[in-house]
């Protein structure tokens, strides 16, 4: 298993890109930006495997508990386990231990095979094949 990428939303993307270069002996991708949605965002790669760190910005973005992996902070982990076998065995070991399962594993509409599960803390955890 590998961490695939975490997401978050920043208020400050320069300043969030230039931060994580810097002391984290990263590299990082093009700036991609979506005028319509007003969105923008970069990959920042992690070691020989390229672990990403993706580092989002949208203005309508706010603060808030309410929408939680819509607002500021952590967005989502997604952990690929190897096949949807594994997600589907580690769905069903993680609500055996109580976990809340937020998504049932399922293809997703741009083709991912994935379940989400929430965290202690109640982060968005995809698991995906």
């Amino acid at each position: 298993m590998k961490i695939d990428h975490l997401a978050i939303w920043v208020d400050d993307l320069e300043t969030m890109r230039a931060f994580y270069l810097k002391y984290f002996d990263t590299t990082s991708g093009e700036r991609y930006t979506n005028d319509n949605k007003q969105y923008t965002s970069y990959f920042i790669y992690f070691g020989e495997d390229k672990t990403r760190l993706e580092l989002m910005h949208k203005p309508s973005i706010t603060a808030t508990a309410i929408q939680r992996g819509l607002s500021k902070g952590l967005a989502h982990f997604s952990i690929s386990v190897g096949g949807k076998e594994k997600v589907n065995e580690l769905t069903e070991r993680l609500r055996a231990d109580s976990f809340i399962i937020f998504s049932e594993p399922r293809t997703t509409g741009d083709g991912y095979y994935e379940s989400v599960v929430l965290d202690p803390e109640g982060n968005y955890l995809e698991i995906s094949a």
